[in-house]
């Protein structure tokens, strides 16, 4: 019986190696590493925060963490909002340049802030989906 080699090629060659040794010398104590070879394409992985103490605490600072970067982000939109302003008013380039980059870089970060969940959520599927 060998593994299966649609699995990485390194760990294929050496469990068949393995079980080729286990097999043609009996005192070889590989027998119970057998099991762990041919079962290993059959891991999986399920996210749970509540699975380890302090999962509550983790997301409850996650939450914070949010919260905190989006007032950032808005405090950012609205000095980089009104220096654009004030710029613009005084003909002052520098000024009216650098107050439309605030807005800018604050709007995407809150876009970020937002949509991250949803980047990471969407990345772990696809990656739950190679096989």
């Amino acid at each position: 019986m060998t593994p299966d080699t649609t699995t990485d090629p390194l760990l294929a060659h050496t469990a068949v190696r393995l079980l080729h040794l286990s097999e043609h010398a009996p005192s070889f104590p590989l027998r119970p590493v057998r099991g762990l070879l041919l079962g290993a394409a059959d891991l999986q992985l399920t996210p749970d925060t509540n699975a380890l103490p302090g999962g509550n605490v983790l997301q409850h600072l996650m939450n914070g963490l949010d919260g905190w970067a989006l007032a950032l982000s808005l405090v950012g939109l609205v000095v980089g909002a009104a220096a654009w302003a004030l710029g613009s008013h005084g003909q002052n380039y520098q000024q009216s340049f650098v107050g439309r980059r605030a807005v800018l870089i604050s709007g995407l970060a809150a876009l970020l802030i937002g949509a991250g969940p949803g980047i990471v959520n969407f990345f772990f599927n696809t990656g739950q989906g190679v096989h």
